[in-house]
């Protein structure tokens, strides 16, 4: 049945491509209600727990799920109509304002949306069609929503980054990914231990906190789907890119000398450039030094 549509994409890379692009639209629609929505719930749920601990009277909570309720204006609660959800078409089409009350719209949302199609594009560009393709998306548009979540609230849910690390090991585990079992596992090891030891001897000397225990878990999962040896490579691209935008920010006179970033969108971005170019970066530097 889908024979000839899989022919059709092997063998046409701007059909991929195209298509790929289209499909990362409109995921991006749906990372964007798992960016608002997750931490909600996740904040819900502690709600209710601490209640629990505290022996405090139970209280009804509105139900909040990925799919209910639906879509509505945050201005007015209007319900949002399907054609005005279309990704990025959609907020160009109304130009950044609600149909309902005309309050403004988000930049969030066609940022995201775009960003996912373009990164999508770029991975069916980088690795054609088949199974390495599907790989490289999943972890795409996951690193992508963690991206979001802890750009907004500083959180690294466990319930992504959890199952990113037990996909990039089963992934090994069924040869499904370039990367060996052993150093997959190696790679989650070294991803985790190596972020946990900084934080704890940062907080020894300093006593206070560097980073959270999300971050260390992103980076196991990049070693898990990468291997360890990508590990050295994206923890450089994540700090520099860190620290030039945390001074650029005190220079543009915008946070203090106490500011915190999230490290989870720089081990994000990292990670990607990685997947796609982290052999060709490591054989050029390597050529540069005469290795």
């Amino acid at each position: 049945m889908f024979e000839p549509l899989i022919a059709l994409l092997a063998g046409s890379p701007a059909l991929l491509i195209s298509m790929t692009l289209v499909l990362g639209l409109v995921v991006g629609s749906f990372l964007n209600v798992v960016g608002l929505r997750l931490p909600r719930m996740m904040e819900r749920d502690w709600r209710l727990e601490a209640r629990q601990i505290l022996d405090l009277p139970a209280v009804d909570e509105p139900r909040l799920s990925l799919t209910h309720p639906p879509s509505t204006c945050p201005a007015c609660q209007a319900r949002i109509r399907p054609w005005h959800n279309l990704p990025v078409i959609g907020w160009c089409w109304l130009r950044g304002r609600a149909a309902c009350c005309g309050a403004p719209i988000a930049l969030q949302y066609p940022a995201v949306e775009l960003a996912c199609g373009l990164l999508s594009a770029a991975c069916a560009w980088h690795f054609g069609f088949g199974l390495p393709l599907v790989l490289a998306l999943v972890l795409t548009w996951t690193l992508l929503v963690l991206a979001v979540i802890d750009a907004r609230t500083t959180l690294l849910p466990d319930s992504l980054t959890l199952p990113l690390i037990w996909g990039g090991l089963l992934a090994a585990l069924l040869g499904w990914s370039s990367v060996s079992l052993s150093d997959a596992v190696v790679g989650a090891m070294a991803g985790y231990m190596s972020l946990w030891s900084v934080y704890w001897a940062f907080k020894l000397i300093t006593g206070k906190d560097g980073m959270g225990y999300g971050d260390f878990k992103l980076f196991a999962a990049l070693g898990a789907w990468l291997g360890w040896s990508q590990l050295p490579l994206i923890i450089l691209l994540a700090s520099v890119v860190g620290a030039v935008v945390g001074i650029g920010l005190m220079m543009a006179k915008r946070a203090g000398r106490e500011l915190q970033l999230p490290f989870g969108p720089y081990l994000a971005a990292a990670g990607w450039i990685a997947l796609l170019w982290g052999d060709a970066i490591a054989l050029t530097y390597l050529q540069s030094v005469g290795l």
